[in-house]
């Protein structure tokens, strides 16, 4: 029996210094560790089966990122998502690297946030794409890439407003 092939290493070695990234993509994307393992799961194997077309492609990881949110929208659309109740169970902290309240304030104005939105967000602003670049991810345009970042962080600045922190006069 014929050990690995070279593009099973290849395959092996790419996801083994990645997973904690897309896990932690997903994370944001979905606000749910278990939700977040099955789309990088999904991910994972559609990388797989194109793996070869994947490797020869200039940004691997681009194409992973791309992968990752188009399986994350498709299961937002689904009538599954719809109906599904998460347990609300988290089963790792965030980091403890700053003012956790604020960090679970965000967490839970971005989980409020629409899908795209939401996705847009995690894009520009947590893997640092360009709007260029978020637009290839989602395949739409530029323009609307701008908009829904607009409405996005409008929202969340509503969200995220307490009464404390008005300027007073």
């Amino acid at each position: 029996m014929p050990g690995p092939s070279v593009h099973d290493a290849e395959f092996t070695d790419y996801v083994s210094g990645k997973a904690s990234w897309l896990r932690q993509v997903a994370f944001l994307l979905c606000g749910d560790w278990h939700r977040a393992d099955e789309v990088v799961q999904i991910a994972i194997t559609r990388l797989f089966v194109h793996w070869s077309r994947v490797r020869v492609a200039g940004n691997i990881d681009g194409y992973a990122r791309t992968v990752l949110v188009n399986v994350y929208l498709a299961e937002r659309r689904s009538p599954w998502a719809r109906r599904m109740v998460p347990l609300g169970g988290q089963e790792e902290p965030p980091a403890d690297n700053g003012d956790l309240d604020r960090v679970l304030d965000l967490r839970g104005a971005l989980a409020k946030l629409p899908p795209r939105q939401r996705a847009v967000v995690v894009l520009r602003y947590y893997c640092d794409l360009s709007v260029e670049e978020t637009a290839r991810t989602l395949r739409c345009s530029q323009g609307n890439v701008k908009s829904q970042t607009a409405r996005a962080i409008d929202r969340l600045r509503r969200m995220l407003h307490t009464p404390a922190e008005e300027v007073r006069p």
